[in-house]
């Protein structure tokens, strides 16, 4: 599976320019993924020396991009032309997801077990709290 990951907000706090501090679980869960063979984009807005940077702080924690700002590595852009940036990949992690970020552990889940949030979360409610079977309502009532 290809995967779109965000750096600031997503994998670090948001202190942009500056690199903020890991959130919980983002760069175990990571290298995780990258361990089970997905192929890991870095999908940021920064360009230059800081995004160099965040390349740099994440090969430093053992997390090694597929890509970075483009759909493979061989990709070429032409400076003097805009180009989308828009990535194709099968999952984009972002903290501008409608609903926010998702903590780590559940983001794994997500992708692991190939569930959507709302599916883990119904079955983690029907351990907790069995439903009874619905009883059928007779035709005379």
């Amino acid at each position: 599976m290809t995967i779109a990951v965000d750096f600031d907000g997503t994998i670090v706090e948001h202190c942009y320019p500056e690199i903020g501090k890991e959130i919980p679980f983002a760069v175990n869960t990571l290298r995780k993924l990258i361990e089970e063979r997905h192929r890991l984009i870095l999908w940021s807005v920064r360009e230059g020396k800081l995004l160099d940077e965040a390349v740099e702080w994440c090969r430093e924690r053992g997390i090694e991009f597929y890509a970075v700002n483009k759909d493979f590595p061989e990709e070429e852009t032409d400076k003097n032309r805009h180009y989308s940036r828009k990535l194709k990949a099968d999952v984009f992690i972002d903290d501008r997801n409608l609903g926010g970020l998702p903590d780590w552990v559940m983001i794994y889940r997500m992708i692991r077990e190939k569930k959507s949030m709302e599916q883990l979360l119904r079955e983690e409610l029907e351990e907790d709290y069995p439903m009874e079977p619905k009883k059928k309502k007779r035709w005379w009532y």
